[in-house]
């Protein structure tokens, strides 16, 4: 053979050796999408990097802001992620909309996790809470949301979230009903609570910055505010306390879009992320509760980590866990109602 078909054949196998590579790297790839900030920097620390080391893959990351972007990758049948984090509301709106790939709970070990956050197409994967809080130096520091309420005898500046999800909650609560009936909500019983305390209100919060920077800065006596958002605001010199008591415990979720080119990869994946082990490192970075409540057997987390998580089976006996599944059904009709009433 001359040469130069010597070098044609040597360039044909090159080229393919290099194909076959390619192939083989865009299979053994997942992409795991979430929020960025501080809490996929814990989740690559306490899931990613773990799960990537142990499945022998390269996990790569992209953030979202919400559904809308899982839902345009869905419907225009492009879709570039494997792995997606939402809140549990779009979760429950995403999947009745058909949005993800059914999961595999022969893959997926769910027992320790509450059937509210076990769904046939998404599950849940961190609690967050929404709590009481308040500036230490109130004479008259409130415990409940009835205290909250009674601005006669607990006087202070307040917020709220611009938000009906969980507020609507805390209305109810506010009005004396207990944790365990509160779904479905009354929202005729909310909204006219919450004209009670609309007055009262001198900040109604659009973020969770925005709401750990009032209590830090002292511009408010009290507030709901995200447990995680609040801990951060203490440990940067905020003068506050809090209560879990009458807490509600919202999640967020993982799920696959549908078309994902990489199911059984991913159903692996997730598998790994709700797993016991896993869940018990994710305090380890950040202030948010595991949703697996094995995670509390091992011997990973100290007793005085178990006491701070909102998740902990002592703390979680003081809250409820929001229904994602009612406000997926019932959110749309719920803001628009919010909307009236907080710009009148």
């Amino acid at each position: 053979m001359n040469t130069g078909k010597l070098r044609a054949l040597f360039g044909a196998v090159s080229v393919a050796a290099l194909l076959t590579a390619t192939v083989a790297e865009a299979k053994d790839t997942l992409t795991v999408v979430s929020f960025g900030g501080s809490y996929q920097d814990a989740q690559r620390k306490a899931m990613f990097e773990p799960t990537a080391k142990a499945l022998g893959i390269d996990i790569k990351e992209d953030t979202l802001s919400g559904l809308a972007e899982v839902r345009l990758q869905v419907r225009s049948g492009s879709v570039s992620w494997d792995v997606v984090d939402l809140g549990a509301t779009d979760c429950a709106i995403g999947a009745a909309e058909g949005l993800f790939e059914p999961l595999d709970y022969d893959v997926i070990k769910a027992d320790g996790i509450a059937k509210p956050m076990v769904n046939d197409d998404w599950i849940g994967i961190i609690y967050y809470s929404t709590v009481l809080a308040w500036n230490k130096k109130l004479d008259k520091q409130p415990k409940t949301w009835a205290d909250f309420w009674n601005a006669k005898d607990f006087p202070g500046s307040r917020s709220l979230r611009n938000n009906p999800q969980v507020i609507m909650e805390l209305a109810l609560l506010a009005d004396g009903v207990p944790l365990d009936k509160l779904y479905p909500l009354d929202a005729d019983r909310a909204f006219k609570k919450l004209e009670e305390i609309k007055p009262h209100i001198t900040t109604w919060w659009g973020s969770g910055a925005q709401s750990a920077q009032l209590i830090k800065d002292g511009e408010v006596d009290m507030l709901a505010i995200w447990n995680g958002r609040l801990s951060s605001a203490m440990k940067d010199g905020a003068n506050a306390d809090y209560t879990y008591d009458q807490g509600l415990l919202n999640a967020d979720c993982l799920a696959i879009p549908k078309g994902s080119k990489n199911v059984e990869l991913a159903q692996k994946a997730i598998a790994m992320f709700v797993s016991p082990e896993q869940q018990a490192e994710i305090p380890k970075y950040i202030n948010y509760g595991p949703v697996n409540a094995k995670a509390f057997d091992l011997d990973v987390l100290t007793a005085e980590q178990k006491a701070l998580l909102n998740s902990s089976p002592e703390n979680m006996k003081k809250q409820v866990v929001v229904d994602a599944q009612w406000w997926g059904e019932n959110g749309a009709e719920l803001q628009e109602r919010w909307d009236s009433f907080t710009q009148k």
